[in-house]
């Protein structure tokens, strides 16, 4: 196992230097919450195949739910959903292993937590408690005790997305069926509603997750109850989302009623973009036109059971889809037309609720 581990950090992230020896700038890892166990996993992500390797675990002090990670990738961020707690732990970026940093109250079931670019802010959306809060995060990586904001929104908040320039948030509700919009001052860390502060979705979609297109002009939503793909074009000056299109996620044999949406996810390129069915248990893929931003469905890829998350990794490459039910991970290639190719199935755990893929830069 060793061994193996060592190989995979030595050729991640190849530079050649002027012709000399290759020096390697970043680690691979994905980082899986098993909810019931109450632990995160360490996987090391080989480089050239894309393959896990299972290294590590920790136990946390809750049920571990959603991951992210911090702009500068030495902090992941876990939310506890049963205690309503946000956590912050130190990535070693030498091994993968975690340290915990902080562990704060948030509010009733936080469903997301989105770090804006600079890293000093963590913007988190409350399924239960029916809100958004901003919290401070210092240059260790930890969570202030107390928020800075906290603004009540609409039934089932479930999602977050900033743009680049930390100017916009949006925040879809599955409850309350519609999208809130928000401007940000990332100078100070405060969210002021849009005029409109939302906008609303045709009865039956419930917008969960949320994604932005790299050039900010236009946003993706995996409607929940729609099975379906909503495509936003955003207001570059005000940041007003208008909405251009809704795709199924299913194909058209399937009854929807059978099915719900969970996790949208796009390419870094901005090329593709990703949703997974719960119920099909696929992942429907779907193409980017790059002057409308307007979508095309390519078709659904089967996956795992219950794909509650997936991951696609920061070169593009790979995607990896955590199956909460069967507790396996399934990892594919990310194809030329946007299709997905599956070449390994790993064991996972119990209730393996999400997957986030991250290179973290090593040391200099």
């Amino acid at each position: 196992m060793t061994g193996r581990f060592v190989i995979g950090v030595v050729v991640v992230g190849l530079v050649l230097t002027g012709g000399g020896p290759a020096v390697a700038e970043s680690s691979s890892w994905l980082f899986l919450s098993l909810l019931r166990e109450k632990k995160i996993v360490t996987y090391q992500r080989l480089p050239v195949s894309g393959r896990l390797v299972r290294l590590d675990e920790i136990q946390t002090s809750a049920e571990p739910a959603h991951l992210n990670v911090s702009p500068d990738r030495r902090t992941l961020f876990v939310s506890y959903r049963s205690t309503g707690q946000l956590a912050s732990f130190r990535i070693n970026p030498a091994n993968g292993k975690l340290t915990p940093l902080s562990v704060v109250a948030g509010g009733e079931d936080p469903a997301f937590m989105q770090p804006d670019s600079s890293g000093r802010f963590l913007i988190s959306a409350y399924y239960v408690s029916n809100k958004v809060t901003v919290h401070a995060v210092d240059r260790q990586g930890r969570i202030s005790g107390k928020p800075l904001q906290t603004i009540p929104t609409a039934e089932k908040a479930h999602g977050v997305a900033i743009d680049s320039k930390d100017r916009f948030v949006f925040v879809p509700h599955t409850g309350g069926n519609r999208v809130h919009q928000f401007s940000f001052d990332r100078d100070r860390g405060r969210l002021r509603a849009l005029d409109p502060p939302f906008v609303s979705r045709p009865k039956g979609e419930h917008p969960r997750h949320i994604v932005m297109h790299p050039s900010d002009r236009w946003a993706y939503t995996s409607n929940e109850a729609g099975s379906s793909l909503g495509v936003y074009a955003v207001d570059g000056r005000s940041g007003a989302l208008t909405p251009l299109q809704t795709l199924s996620s299913l194909p058209e044999n399937f009854n929807g009623a059978n099915n719900a949406t969970a996790r949208c996810e796009m390419t870094p390129d901005g090329r593709f973009v990703y949703v997974a069915n719960r119920g099909h248990q696929s992942i429907a893929c779907y193409s980017i036109n790059a002057k409308t931003g307007r979508a095309t469905t390519l078709g659904q890829v089967p996956t795992e059971k219950t794909p509650r998350s997936f991951t696609i990794d920061p070169t593009g490459r790979y995607l990896y889809a955590a199956g909460q039910s069967s507790g396996r991970i399934a990892s594919f290639r990310i194809l030329d037309d946007g299709l997905l190719e599956r070449f390994a199935t790993d064991e996972a755990g119990p209730v393996a609720w999400w997957v986030i893929a991250v290179d973290t830069p090593l040391p200099r």
